[in-house]
C-alpha cells in the first residue's frame, strides 16, 4: 500500500475523507465540517492511500501570509499510525511555510517530543477551549 502526499483537495470528495479522524474527541467535526476547515486553511498537505483513494492523514495552517502561521491541526487515522505519516506532513508543511517568521501550534505534553524531533522548540502560550462548538456546527 503506497501513500501519496497532495496539498490540494482537487479531486477529494467527502467520501475520501470519511476515515476515522479526530480519535478520541469527544465532540469531533462532521466530514461536511471537515472538508470546509480543510477549505479555509492557509495550507494544507494530505497523505491519501494509493489503494483506496482516501486521505489517512492532514496537516493545516492557518496565516496571515507575511509573518506567522499556525497548525491547528495533524491527524492520521489510527490504523496508518506508526508510518512516517505525520512525519512527512509536518515536513511538508514546515516547507511550505520556510520563509514566515513563526510557526506555532499547542498540544498536549505527551505530543511535544514529537514536535521536538521535527525542529520546534517548546514554548509557552494561553488558550480557550469551548468545547461544545467542537464538532464545528454552525451556531446561526
Amino acid at each position: 500500500m503506497g501513500i501519496v502526499f497532495r496539498d490540494t483537495l482537487e479531486g477529494i470528495d467527502l467520501e475520501q475523507l470519511g476515515g476515522n479522524f479526530f480519535d478520541a474527541w469527544p465532540n469531533p467535526p462532521s466530514t461536511p465540517t471537515f472538508l470546509k476547515l480543510l477549505e479555509q486553511s492557509y495550507a494544507i498537505e494530505l497523505a491519501v492511500d494509493e489503494d483506496t483513494g482516501n486521505v489517512v492523514g492532514f496537516i493545516q495552517a492557518i496565516s496571515d501570509g507575511v509573518l506567522s502561521a499556525y497548525i491547528p491541526l495533524l491527524e492520521v487515522v489510527p490504523e496508518y499510525k506508526g508510518r512516517g505519516i505525520g512525519t512527512a506532513l509536518v515536513q511538508r508543511m514546515f516547507e511550505r511555510l520556510r520563509n514566515l517568521y513563526m510557526i506555532d501550534l499547542l498540544c498536549d505534553p505527551e505530543l511535544q517530543a514529537f514536535y521536538e524531533k521535527q525542529g520546534m522548540v517548546k514554548g509557552s502560550g494561553m488558550v480557550i477551549r469551548h468545547y461544545q462548538n467542537q464538532s464545528g456546527a454552525d451556531r446561526g
